[in-house]
């Protein structure tokens, strides 16, 4: 049962339009503050123990002013019950993208990785450790358009260091804070899962390079879950997959993608870069821009290449080789994300990527 209700007027200027995301640890709404006539996301701790920090984590995330980071905007207590209020960020996290494909391209890993460094750098500059990076707490700015990408829930592992605590000792999965706790362990480094409530600044690059890589291959680097407690803790590296690495367009840009990663996934804390250096050995790949369009394979003249109609009703031309998924063409009619460039007679797609058939 929700908190809170459409209509419903908190701290006499935020009135709730819709509950837009429930976690582990709270509750977000879609609100407008008369006030100011803008929409904010508000958000509600859901239990007592969460509570008593959530005005820590307010103070903390305060303090990081970063395109690449959601900002704070306010924190309240009214009638007993704590509000956080943040920018809305009109879209879907990153879990929400990279679910309705087998893996992204190269070039959108890149673009990701590199605003995830600028934005954690910022977070360190400031003195803030994020702790719980992870792709449910990315949000992409209108979805599959890819306009922005902001870090968000600052401090909020700190607030849930028990609940971390349980999940690598395999405790109670049945809770919602623990079934939270067990779904970031992919993307936690080694120091985390031996001392959660210790861990600083190189853990934040460890998620994120966690992160890329999933996005890279499809798949976590460790495993997920408690599976990934033991092989993290072992200090092996994961090898990237063939499929990836062999690609005829884009084996080059992801080979230097995992270099970045392989640098990032040192055992030893110290031996990381950090993350304003990352975002440093970012500024050295060339990746294609992030916009992207969306529509529907039409044809193929030949085995090769075929035809895309955009879903604002153009035509746009593409070379099979261009292609990321399962190593199959998409059939005519499948739906399929990509960048467009100028070409003559049409403009021309790359990459492009098939939109997995549950959208």
């Amino acid at each position: 049962m929700s908190f809170l209700s459409i209509g419903d007027r908190i701290g006499d200027r935020y009135v709730i339009q819709a509950e837009v995301g429930r976690g582990g640890m709270q509750e977000v709404y879609a609100a407008v503050d008369d006030t100011l006539q803008r929409r904010v996301a508000l958000k509600v701790p859901q239990d007592a123990r969460v509570a008593r920090r959530f005005r820590e984590s307010s103070v903390i995330s305060a303090r990081v002013n970063h395109p690449n980071v959601a900002k704070t905007l306010d924190y309240f207590e009214e009638d007993g019950r704590f509000y956080m209020v943040e920018e809305i960020v009109d879209g879907l996290n990153l879990r929400q993208v990279a679910s309705q494909f087998t893996r992204l391209d190269p070039h959108a890993v890149a673009y990701m990785l590199h605003h995830l460094a600028r934005g954690v750098a910022a977070s360190h500059r400031a003195g803030v450790v994020h702790r719980d990076l992870k792709p449910t707490n990315i949000l992409i700015g209108d979805g599959l358009a890819l306009r922005s990408l902001k870090i968000t829930d600052f401090g909020i592992a700190k607030m849930a260091a028990g609940e971390i605590d349980d999940a690598v000792a395999g405790g109670d999965e049945t809770t919602r804070s623990s079934k939270t706790a067990m779904g970031a362990l992919a993307y936690m480094a080694p120091e985390v899962i031996e001392s959660p409530r210790t861990a600083s600044m190189p853990a934040d690059v460890w998620a994120v390079a966690a992160i890329a890589w999933e996005l890279l291959t499809g798949e976590p680097p460790f495993r997920s879950g408690l599976q990934a407690v033991a092989t993290i803790l072992s200090g092996k590296r994961p090898a990237l997959p063939r499929r990836v690495s062999s690609h005829v367009q884009f084996g080059g840009l992801s080979e230097q993608i995992h270099e970045l990663i392989m640098q990032c996934f040192e055992r030893d804390p110290n031996n990381r870069p950090t993350a304003a250096r990352l975002a440093e050995l970012c500024d050295d790949i060339c990746y294609l821009t992030p916009a992207r369009e969306t529509g529907a394979v039409v044809n193929y003249p030949v085995r090769s290449f075929g035809f895309i109609l955009s879903d604002a009703g153009e035509t746009v031309f593409f070379h099979t080789q261009n292609v990321i998924g399962d190593g199959r063409r998409p059939a005519v009619g499948t739906r399929v994300w990509y960048t467009k460039f100028d070409g003559q007679p049409r403009p021309r797609a790359i990459p492009v990527l098939p939109i997995l058939a549950n959208e």
